[in-house]
């Protein structure tokens, strides 16, 4: 449950947050530019985004629940915590340049 939570698992929650939210701004562009140009290149990124978006929600969803199964393994949660950093830098150089 949620009052169980880690500080990595804390963390790792945040991120997700911070991860869906750069992924609604990534796919809010890549629809508009499908909309605009019609490339099957610029439809494929908007479901990719929106499939990341429901990943981490769904994330999200279980960090709370503790519907999985590393919720009280310190070690783990630290190497999911590890995990959503680097989507967290991907994301952010992706939305950097996505934006520009």
């Amino acid at each position: 449950m949620a009052g169980s939570m880690g500080p990595w698992l804390l963390v790792a929650t945040g991120l997700s947050v911070v991860n869906a939210s750069l992924l609604v701004v990534l796919t809010a562009i890549w629809v508009r530019n499908y909309r605009t140009f019609g490339s099957g290149m610029t439809a494929g990124l908007a479901v990719f985004g929106g499939t990341m978006v429901l990943e981490n929600l769904l994330a999200i969803y279980f960090f709370f629940t503790g519907g999985m199964l590393y919720v009280d393994a310190p070690g783990v949660q630290r190497s999911v915590a590890t995990l959503r950093v680097l989507q967290t830098i991907a994301l952010t150089f992706l939305t950097y340049v996505t934006a520009k």
